[in-house]
Order: C-alpha cells, then sequence, then structure tokens
C-alpha cells in the first residue's frame, strides 16, 4: 500500500517535478532565477475550507481538469473542491452551476457569504472584480451590484463573443462584427463601431486598466488586428491595424494588454502577435502549437505562456519571454490539463492534478 502511494504522488508530481530541474535551475534573465516554494497533489490534499490564507497573503483561484479553488500564497488550499457543473472563479467571487441554471448562487471570497440569483437569468462571469450576467442566449449582459441586484442591463444586436471590463467600462464583441463600449452605468460611451472585414465576428477584444486604448481581433476571412485610442472624452480612433497571415481561428483568442499596458499580447495562426503600444509596432514569435495559458501581467518585461502540439493536447511546453519578444526558456512536458497564473513575483503553474508555485528572485 505505501509502495502503491509513493507511485502515485511521484506520478501526479512529475510534470513539476521536470519543470523544476530544467527551469529552475536556469536564470530568467541571467541575475533572476526561479526558485520553487511548494508542490500540491489536489486529489490527496483535500483538506478544503478548513484552512485560511496566510496574514497579509493573496489567494489565487485555480480551475485545473476536475478540480477547482484557492491556494493561498504559502501553498494553503483554502478552497478544492471536485468539478461537478460549470464553474466560474475569480479572487472575490466564485460559482458552480448547471447547463441551464434555474437558481445561481454565488460565493464571496473569503468566507461563506453568498448570494443568490433566483430565477437565474444567465450565467455569471466575474472580471475586474465585478459581478456580470450573460443572458442564456448571450445577446444581453448585466451587472449586478454585491447583494445580487441589477445595476443596468444591455440588449445586442447579436451574441456576445468576446467580452473584457476595466477602468470602469465594459468592452463588447459579437458575433455580427460590432464592438460597443459601456460605462459602469451600462451607456453606450461611444458609437457602435464595425471593423471592416469579409465575414464579419469579434473574436477578441480588450481594454487598458485606463479605459483609453482599446485591441481588437476581428473577422474570419481575413483576421484582423485594430488598436484603438481615445481622443477626448468620447472618442476613439483606430491608430493601428494589421491583416493577420495564416489560417484564421473561428474561436476566441487568447489575448490581453500586459506590461503596465505598454504591450498587446493575441494569440494569431502563426504564433503570438506582440504589439508595442508606444512604438506602435508589431512583431510575431513564430510558436509551435497553440497557447492553452497566457500569464496576463507580463511583469518586469517577463511573460510566461504554455502551448501544446498540434499532434496531440498532452504534449504541452512551457515558454519564457523576456519581452519584447526573446525566447528565454522552451521546457517541454505531458499533462492533459493545464494552469497558469501570475501574481507579481509569484507563479503558479499546474498540469494534472498537481498544483506548484514558484517564486521569481533576484541572484
Amino acid at each position: 500500500m505505501a509502495k502503491e502511494k509513493k507511485v502515485f504522488f511521484f506520478s501526479a508530481g512529475a510534470f513539476v517535478f521536470l519543470l523544476y530541474i530544467l527551469v529552475a535551475a536556469q536564470p530568467i534573465p541571467p541575475e533572476t532565477v526561479l526558485v520553487n516554494n511548494w508542490l500540491k497533489d489536489l486529489e490527496s490534499d483535500f483538506n478544503t475550507e478548513e484552512n485560511g490564507p496566510s496574514a497579509g497573503s493573496f489567494v489565487v483561484p485555480f480551475v485545473l481538469g476536475g478540480r477547482f479553488g484557492y491556494a493561498g500564497a504559502g501553498g494553503e488550499l483554502i478552497l478544492n473542491k471536485t468539478r461537478e457543473k460549470y464553474v466560474s472563479v475569480s479572487e472575490k467571487y466564485w460559482s458552480e452551476y448547471d447547463p441551464a441554471p434555474e437558481e445561481l448562487v454565488i460565493q464571496k471570497m473569503p468566507g461563506d457569504e453568498e448570494i443568490r440569483i433566483s430565477p437565474a437569468k444567465g450565467y455569471p462571469v466575474f472580471l475586474d472584480g465585478r459581478i456580470f450576467i450573460i443572458s442564456k442566449d448571450q445577446c444581453s449582459l448585466s451587472e449586478l451590484d454585491e447583494e445580487g441586484k441589477t445595476i443596468w442591463n444591455y440588449d445586442f444586436e447579436a451574441p456576445i463573443t468576446s467580452f473584457d471590463a476595466a477602468g470602469g467600462c465594459v468592452l463588447a464583441g459579437t458575433l455580427d462584427g460590432m464592438v460597443e463600449l459601456l460605462d459602469g452605468e451600462g451607456k453606450t460611451v461611444f458609437p457602435s463601431y464595425a471593423p471592416s472585414a469579409r465575414i464579419t465576428v469579434i473574436l477578441g477584444c480588450r481594454i487598458s486598466s485606463d479605459a483609453s486604448k482599446l485591441a481588437l481581433v476581428a473577422g474570419i476571412d481575413q483576421q484582423r488586428f485594430l488598436f484603438l485610442e481615445r481622443y477626448g472624452d468620447n472618442d476613439y480612433r483606430v491608430t493601428y491595424h494589421e491583416f493577420l497571415k495564416g489560417q484564421p481561428f473561428r474561436r476566441e483568442l487568447h489575448m490581453a494588454f500586459i506590461n503596465d499596458d505598454s504591450t498587446v499580447v493575441f494569440e494569431q495562426e502563426e504564433g503570438l502577435g506582440i504589439f508595442d503600444v508606444k512604438t506602435r509596432t508589431k512583431t510575431t514569435l513564430p510558436l509551435d502549437g497553440t497557447i492553452q495559458a497566457l500569464d496576463e501581467t507580463g511583469e518586469d518585461g517577463l511573460l510566461f505562456l504554455v502551448t501544446a502540439g498540434k499532434s496531440g493536447n498532452a504534449r504541452k511546453r512551457l515558454i519564457v519571454l523576456s519581452l519584447p519578444g526573446k525566447v528565454l526558456i522552451n521546457v517541454p512536458f505531458t499533462g492533459e490539463n493545464t494552469f497558469l497564473a501570475r501574481r507579481g513575483k509569484e507563479l503558479f503553474i499546474g498540469g494534472g492534478m498537481t498544483l506548484a508555485s514558484f517564486s521569481l528572485d533576484r541572484m
């Protein structure tokens, strides 16, 4: 029995052990190293709500394979639950719900306080510390307060395909290729915008932290990247655009403003698109495979991402970039499921049923 247990733990942590040997032993860049902090097996470390975060520490929400929850900076699992339904998680809220929910229960973190919404009008999404509900037909969006009361509701002409929230605003793109920017009261900030494309659809949209800049990927034939900047109070203008090469995606893309809004990174068929906001120049970093997880901070000029090989999803690579696009580390590993998040100097990575933490330390 003891032997079987040892084999189980080795199997669960093998991929992180490989990362530790190949990554933590290497500098990234020469004055910075990754130091392993802790490793948790989510199937065996099952004492869930009994643990609390360390004083003054933060929590990281995770969804990894058949489990979801929160891990503290010190490795404590504040919540570690089996995923039996659909799940939405953020640092402030989490919810598990049916495909066609009659009632929504939104849990507040930390503690047992909850918000009940009945009848449920859609599905919860948590962004920018706020609670949003997307209707079941995906054609309307609502924001709720912390008591579950509707602050505003906005109806779209077509289903929402991508949306983001930051700087007190909401940016949403729809299946018919329209883009809407709404303020904190759900009112249109500037007239609806439609990037030209032969087959219109918005596959990615992001908003900077102060809502002064917008980034879009639009169209299927052919896909186009657009960057807009605010001029005056209610006017946004395209200051850069580019038609993207390669086969177009037909799904929502990984996309983010990173490194204090100085860079936009986004997924494209040729690899990772990297747009420098200051110089308004764009480069493409070729990748072997598709992006599975993306660090949405890019702090200190370092960007972490996980890709999956085109030959099979179990074959993964952890890639570390020094912006604007120099590859520092490219490490292969195997795992059906992946998770990646970053909080300042702490990197959290998961594979299979194993979650681990690394620190970015100066030599």
